[in-house]
Parts: C-alpha cells; sequence; structure tokens
C-alpha cells in the first residue's frame, strides 16, 4: 500500500480526533485534504503510511504524533489585508470612534495563521495616527492567538519571503513598514512590531485569560466548525468584547442566526457586528 493510502474507517477515526481536539469538522469526503497534510509526516514519525500514522495518533495517543497532525491540518491560508473592507472600514468607521481615548485600543486577531492579519491591522492603525495628528494618544496593543506554535514563531520572527509579500501587501506599505532581513526576506520594523503580541490559544478552550477587547478579528475559521461549536465560540468571544466592541468575521461567514448578543452593521462594501449594550 502506497504511503498516502488509508481505510475509511482510519478516515472516521481521524475526523473524530481531529473534531475533539480542535473543533475543526472535516465531513465526508475530504480524505483528498488528510492526505496532502499528513503524508509528509509518515516518514518523520517513523511508520510506513497513513493507516500506522492514523493508529498512532488515535489508538496509541502518542503525543507528538498528535500535536504534528494538529498543526499540519490547521495550518490555514493568510494573506495581508484580506478582503480589503476589513481595513478600509477600520479606518474609515471605527478607529475615529476611539481616537480621543487616553487609554490603548485592544485588538485581538483569532487564529492569525502566519501573522499577516495582526500586522495588517498595526498597518492600518499606524496609517490612521499619522493622517490624523494626536489620534490614538495610548497606541493600540494587538494580541495574535493561534493553536499553531510552529505559526506563533513565524509570526513573533515577523519575517516574510517574496511570496508571502507579493500576496495583498501595498506597495508603498512595503516600503513604509518593513526593512531588510535574512536570506532575501523582508522583516516588520520593531515600531510596528511592538504593536502586536502572540500566544497560544484552541479555541474550543476556556477565553477567560484574554481579557477584554474593543475590537475582535474572528475571519474564515468559524467555516471550519459544527454550528454548536460556532454558537460556542462566538459566546465566549461576546464576553471578551467591551460593550459596543467590533467583531469581524469571514466575508463568506455569518453569525445572525447563532448568537443574540451581536447587532450587524452592513456597510459598501462589506460588514461588521457590534456587541449589544446590556
Amino acid at each position: 500500500m502506497s504511503e498516502s493510502q488509508f481505510s475509511e474507517h482510519n478516515y472516521r477515526l481521524f475526523s473524530q480526533f481531529l473534531e475533539t481536539a480542535s473543533g475543526i469538522v472535516l465531513g465526508d469526503n475530504k480524505q483528498y485534504l488528510v492526505k496532502s497534510r499528513l503524508t509528509s509526516h509518515v516518514k518523520v514519525q517513523g511508520v510506513s503510511n497513513l493507516d500506522q500514522l492514523i493508529e498512532k495518533i488515535v489508538v496509541k495517543r502518542d503525543r507528538q504524533a498528535q500535536l504534528a497532525a494538529i498543526e499540519a491540518m490547521t495550518t490555514n491560508e493568510t494573506l495581508w489585508f484580506r478582503d480589503s473592507y476589513p481595513f478600509s472600514l477600520l479606518e474609515s468607521s471605527i478607529l475615529p470612534k476611539y481616537e480621543q481615548r487616553s487609554t490603548p485600543l485592544k485588538v485581538w486577531s483569532a487564529a492569525c495563521s502566519s501573522g499577516q492579519e495582526a500586522y495588517s491591522i498595526a498597518m492600518t492603525i499606524q496609517n490612521y495616527q499619522k493622517k490624523r495628528s494626536g489620534s490614538l494618544r495610548a497606541g493600540a496593543q494587538i494580541v495574535g492567538t493561534d493553536i499553531s506554535e510552529e505559526m506563533l514563531q513565524k509570526c513573533r520572527l515577523a519575517e516574510y519571503d517574496q511570496l508571502a509579500m507579493s500576496r495583498g501587501l501595498p506597495e508603498i506599505f512595503k516600503q513604509e513598514y518593513f526593512e531588510s532581513g535574512d536570506n532575501g526576506k523582508l522583516k516588520i520594523k520593531a515600531q510596528l512590531k511592538a504593536m502586536a503580541s502572540f500566544r497560544q490559544l484552541n479555541l474550543l478552550d476556556n477565553f477567560s485569560g484574554m481579557g477584554r477587547f474593543d475590537i475582535i478579528f474572528c475571519r474564515n475559521v468559524l467555516i471550519y466548525f459544527s454550528p454548536e461549536i460556532k454558537k460556542q465560540i462566538l459566546q465566549k468571544i461576546a464576553a471578551c468584547l467591551q460593550d459596543d466592541g467590533i467583531l469581524f468575521v469571514g466575508a463568506s461567514e455569518s453569525i445572525s442566526d447563532l448568537v443574540e448578543q451581536f447587532t450587524m452593521v452592513r456597510c459598501n462594501p462589506g460588514l461588521y457586528y457590534i456587541k449589544k449594550t446590556k
């Protein structure tokens, strides 16, 4: 049997494991995704094929193999200023509401992957401050979280290769906020990098240690969860938001039928949600 082949039974076992461990629902006919993400781990884990790897993960409960599998299955695509409208709305409609505050603006980028969203938020805020002298005097604190420690290490390093730099980043921002790094990469300048910190968080876990935020980005991740898990995550997010706080979700995601704590604000283009006051 090829190292990339595995049985339907083991696919179901792995799907159950992944949903329990991370909340991600594979559903039917996603064997191709498991193959593409896990085949390279077969030799690394000292087994002969995916069936043996899944047995090591699910039956033998090898912790190293489990963590590696979760890392592989939850590493998702990202780019700078994804969908553009959240960042346009942030600068044009949302930041003006906070510009005279005397305490730091607190922003959370959930499921931040390799950091492009968190640093796109930081660039948007700095760009806004440059246009409006004296605004947000206390600055902003951006917290990025992800389940993957590998991704978080990339966030903290804040160095990106030419392929990553070519995906959605305006040339003017590349010139203003980046400098030369190692091996032909570009790195975030220190002043911008200092705005963001990163920590590991599984969205299935308790959020009580996160504190309260003014704005939360939780984009393009809820689509991977079951409706019940989505509802639980959104309720925990609501508890982390200040009254009248702002929530952005992905362009293809809707939360109106899941929780009652938010009011939708439609814009042209895009939308966001405001937490209702009690």
